[in-house]
């Protein structure tokens, strides 16, 4: 399986038997390949890969949740908020393997490589990690970390709403990236499991329902909370869709590496959105 998703080994695009996966199918699916939570998959098939990418905001509400609670009982406890938001980003890369942020190092080396398609697809694969996905992993921890932080200076409500959005916010972005029209490129791995399954509308519609829980969530804060929570969830799906757009250019589709840098590229846009205005 390609780097950048948690889960299932098998490799290979999934069948496409006749019928749809019911909504515990999905959340297995969700749950089994985005996070390390002991979760059963029991099919491995096209209409799970659809149900399982609609339900993948779910997985990212239970990791953003984590994370927030670790940071929320440490602040509790008296620990700076430098020392809570450094276990807060460390939970996220626990409960995937650190396989996000692997993909996003990956996908780094290979964008920066500047080979043709297939070798840099070659280049993603070794396992070791190049000086781009080095420098990439680097300031994107950074960045988290220290926005975050500025999120926990403002008080433990912000920080903790903060990271829950940018959990469900990364995942939306693997919603939409699994759309219809989206190439894989490769034909095995797990990219090639989810690429294209997801019908536009329905990738809209969770970015749309996302967006609005995001103002909701925001809402505890005050109307300018809600309106700032919306707009963070719209520059993280945006600046997700623009490297989306260029790794299907460079690399002619989507890989599971590619998944991962637009999840951690999402969840990072969204973090340092908020501490802005």
């Amino acid at each position: 399986m390609d780097g950048g998703t948690g889960g299932d080994q098998r490799g290979g695009p999934p069948r496409d038997p006749a019928g749809r996966a019911s909504a515990a199918d999905g959340a297995r699916f969700a749950f089994g390949t985005l996070t390390v939570l002991p979760v059963r998959l029991e099919r491995w098939d096209r209409p799970a890969a659809r149900a399982g990418m609609l339900w993948a905001p779910a997985a990212g509400l239970a990791v953003g949740g984590a994370a927030a609670a670790t940071g929320a009982l440490l602040l509790f406890a008296g620990a700076t908020p430098l020392l809570a938001a450094v276990a807060t980003v460390a939970v996220p890369a626990v409960l995937t393997r650190g396989l996000h942020l692997d993909g996003l190092a990956d996908t780094a080396d290979g964008l920066g490589s500047g080979r043709p398609a297939e070798d840099a697809l070659r280049i993603m694969k070794r396992s070791d990690i190049g000086p781009f996905g080095v420098i990439t992993l680097l300031l994107t921890l950074l960045a988290q970390t220290a926005a975050v932080s500025a999120l926990y200076g403002r008080g433990g409500a912000p920080g903790a709403l903060a990271v829950v959005l940018a959990g469900v916010t990364a995942r939306i972005a693997l919603t939409l990236a699994c759309r219809t029209g989206v190439p894989a490129a490769r034909p095995d791995g797990l990219g090639a499991a989810v690429a294209g399954a997801v019908p536009v509308g329905a990738a809209v519609a969770v970015a749309l329902l996302g967006t609005g829980a995001g103002a909701a969530a925001g809402a505890v804060l005050g109307p300018l909370g809600a309106a700032r929570h919306a707009l963070a969830v719209l520059v993280a799906l945006g600046a997700a869709h623009l490297l989306l757009r260029h790794c299907v250019r460079r690399f002619g589709g989507v890989t599971g590496d590619v998944f991962g840098a637009l999840a951690e590229t999402a969840a990072t846009a969204t973090l340092v959105a908020l501490t802005l205005g």
